[in-house]
């Protein structure tokens, strides 16, 4: 299940910052066009300036009560048309009351008004505001006819009062856009860098990919070897698991090496081959023709992060900006879940011989057994020793010792399948369990340790070579012997001390009758 990732919240309309200086502005334009035509226009019917003075007084009034109003307001949508209409249809029957001479301080009230409805509203109110107005100019133009250059000069008003609007929606809409982007990522940064799980990281990355960049294509690789594991790969719908390329040649290797970001606007193939740059096609068979990858490098994670549409020149550079701060994020979480994972394993480690402790290795005997019989699979359990390993130590000395620890080890792990679990059980004794395997299997396994260590020697400081000490085996089986872990492995330490008792070097795997 993906991780609920927040929408950004509507575009700030509400915020004193962006509205309050555009509504004084408005107030004191219409105060002062309105006190300018009565003091200086050549009006003297008392009706008409009854009218202006009405206008400026409830103007200003309806201006100020609809500003706190819109505000305080949640219904924003039915405020913007509102005042689209009201303010539409007043400023347009003004036309009718302003001498020609002052048009062009109307004009500016024009322009203000549509700044500010751009503002408050979306495209369609804003859009209505200029278009009600530009009605009600050219009926009365057309009542009262004007030259042709007139017409095309109002015309031209109307149009750049459309433009402002328009400019308004266009850097309103980027600028939701970039809030949307950064509280998103703000989220998924509080959230990654206080996960220490990395499936869960890929998984919030995932996301967040998806939610702020219009990509048809998107993976995170880490460098591995000469490789680049793909952890996340997502290819027009569809996530690809397994997939690994070749650092040399390759896009995401030219970033790893470099430590640079790569910007390609318009993939071409031919180009790439002049940069000595290899192609290969991954996922699906489409070919990616934008293109950008950030490097994604911590403590202990060197790797990639890239994007890729099927169309030239999708991507810019707040797409690349935006990218890296996500990388750098990704890597910083990611570092800190390999460092607490590390943290985890060494807990789980025994210091010396790094096989499981004996807590740790009971915990996983336990799981491993349950899985066992669920799914209807044998488990066998080796319990081993090394003979006479304390007099070993006494003759030469804990340095030695520790080496036939080690290398004892290392022969038990070479010898089994990854699935398997190794635990030191406690000081020279050891203990293996192998899922899914019957007693056959694990009496093979136990004869190529006992081989191992035949044919081991090792050298003193003085060059001087001795053999290492044999080992003692005894073997359980679950659930056919005991369906107790406790009790298969009291078993199986039972067996190995019969093997001491037979002559030691043994391996003791006699059934009993299950219990």
């Amino acid at each position: 299940m993906k991780p609920k990732i927040p929408t950004s919240r509507p575009f700030a309309q509400e915020s004193l910052i962006s509205l309050l200086p555009p509504f004084i502005f408005g107030i004191a334009m219409l105060a002062i066009t309105i006190l300018v035509i009565l003091e200086l226009s050549p009006i003297r019917d008392p009706l008409t300036r009854l009218i202006l003075s009405a206008y400026g007084v409830l103007g200003c009034l309806y201006l100020g009560f609809y500003y706190y109003f819109y505000r305080t307001s949640p219904n924003k949508n039915f405020f913007a048309w509102f005042n689209a209409i009201v303010s539409g249809l007043a400023l347009g029957a003004l036309i009718y009351f302003v001498p020609p001479d002052f048009q062009g301080l109307l004009y500016t009230l024009i322009f203000i008004g549509a700044l500010t409805t751009s503002i408050i509203s979306t495209r369609a109110p804003a859009y209505f505001f200029v278009a009600c107005i530009a009605l009600f100019h050219f009926i009365n133009y057309w009542l009262n006819p004007i030259r042709l250059d007139e017409w095309v000069t109002h015309l031209g008003l109307f149009l750049s009062a459309l433009i402002v609007a328009e400019i308004i929606q266009q850097v309103k809409s980027l600028t939701q856009s970039q809030i949307k982007r950064l509280e998103i990522l703000n989220e998924v940064s509080q959230r990654i860098v206080s996960t220490l799980n990395q499936e869960q990281i890929l998984t919030l990355l995932n996301a967040a990919l998806q939610k702020v960049l219009e990509a048809d294509s998107y993976y995170i690789g880490v460098l591995k070897g000469d490789e680049i594991h793909m952890q996340l790969f997502y290819d027009e719908g569809e996530y690809f698991n397994n997939v690994k390329i070749k650092k040399e040649g390759s896009l995401s290797g030219r970033i790893v090496e470099t430590q640079e970001k790569l910007f390609i606007p318009d993939l071409q193939v031919e180009n790439l081959k002049k940069r000595g740059l290899n192609f290969k096609l991954i996922g699906t068979t489409k070919l990616s023709r934008s293109w950008v990858g950030v490097p994604m490098r911590g403590g202990h994670i060197n790797g990639v992060i890239a994007i890729g549409s099927y169309q030239p020149n999708r991507f810019d550079q707040s797409d690349l900006e935006l990218l890296s701060n996500i990388a750098q994020r990704a890597a910083l979480a990611l570092d800190n879940a390999y460092h607490h994972e590390r943290v985890q394993e060494e807990a789980r480690l025994d210091s010396l011989t790094r096989v499981y402790n004996h807590g740790y290795f009971i915990k996983s005997l336990q799981e491993q057994a349950e899985a066992c019989k669920l799914n209807g699979q044998p488990l066998s359990l080796i319990m081993l020793d090394i003979d006479h390993f304390k007099r070993y130590n006494d003759s030469y000395g804990h340095q030695v010792g520790d080496q036939v620890l080690i290398n004892l080890c290392r022969f038990i792990r070479e010898n089994i399948k990854a699935s398997d679990l190794v635990g030191r059980w406690g000081g020279e004794e050891f203990s293996v369990a192998l899922p899914n395997a019957n007693l056959d299997q694990a009496l093979q396994v136990a004869r190529r340790i006992q081989s191992a260590m035949l044919n081991f020697t090792l050298k003193l400081p003085d060059e001087k070579e001795i053999p290492a000490p044999t080992v003692s085996q005894g073997i359980a089986l679950y659930p056919e012997e005991s369906q107790h872990t406790v009790k298969l492995i009291d078993l199986a330490d039972k067996r190995l001390y019969i093997a001491k008792e037979r002559g030691r070097n043994q391996i003791e795997a006699i059934l009993n009758p299950p219990d």
